[in-house]
């Protein structure tokens, strides 16, 4: 007799398929798994699973704070120094620039905010609004240079409107395209990034919270909630 032909053949032959398709899907359950960020403020980590825990800061090869030379707001001698490492195209440092403005609110005196450039290599407007800042302090001085930070966040840092936003500033706008175009604050962009990677940032916006009188400090990643800022704040100055 054809077995080919037999009703028991071909119910075999899906016994077997059945069992074959079990096996492949209970292996790849314990496979790896790609590392998608669920961008969703609401996304819940599963209970089952621990958040890593924040990789320490090695504060002592970040570039000492420079109150003639950094960009900062607030209290210059207060003890504790949130410095904030920035790429102005970042859409998570856009909604982290709004709590650190807050910070510096409700903290008053009694803390400074540093900010630091951090621009990402596959965010092509960030370098040139980073030296679009840098310009528009040496033209403007320092208010200039949060201004114009506040307005490429508000605007986006579109590379042909950067001359335009700085001409809304107030600022001579054919002096800051020549600044721009030289490209003479590359290399201060660069160096902020190089001193932030030594120190332990590893994306934007970087933080490091760092009491200089104690030498505490620590490292807190991403745009958190402004509850977890003030956490580690109210803890380094006790």
């Amino acid at each position: 007799m054809d077995t080919k032909s037999s009703p028991w053949f071909a119910v075999s032959l899906g016994l077997i398929g059945i069992i074959i398709g079990y096996s492949v899907a209970q292996s790849q359950i314990g496979g790896p798994k790609a590392q998608i960020a669920d961008p969703s403020p609401s996304h819940s980590p599963s209970p089952s699973i621990e958040a890593e825990p924040e990789p320490a800061v090695n504060i002592e090869a970040m570039p000492e704070i420079d109150f003639d030379k950094d960009h900062f707001k607030g209290n210059k001698n207060a003890d504790v120094s949130l410095v904030v490492y920035n790429d102005l195209e970042c859409p998570y440092c856009r909604r982290h620039h709004a709590t650190v403005k807050q910070l510096i609110t409700d903290y008053g005196d009694g803390i400074n905010v540093v900010m630091r450039h951090y621009p990402l290599g596959f965010h092509q407007s960030a370098q040139k609004a980073a030296e679009a800042s840098e310009c528009a302090a040496e033209l403007g001085g320092e208010e200039a240079f949060w201004n114009m930070v506040d307005k490429i966040f508000e605007k986006g840092p579109d590379n042909t409107q950067l001359a335009s936003y700085a001409k809304e500033l107030g600022l001579e706008e054919t002096k800051f395209t020549e600044c721009l175009n030289s490209g003479k604050f590359a290399e201060r962009t660069k160096g902020d990034m190089a001193g932030g990677t030594a120190a332990g940032i590893r994306g934007t916006p970087g933080n490091i919270v760092l009491n200089r009188k104690t030498g505490e400090s620590k490292l807190v990643s991403g745009a958190q909630p402004i509850e977890n800022f003030k956490a580690v704040i109210d803890g380094m100055m006790e």
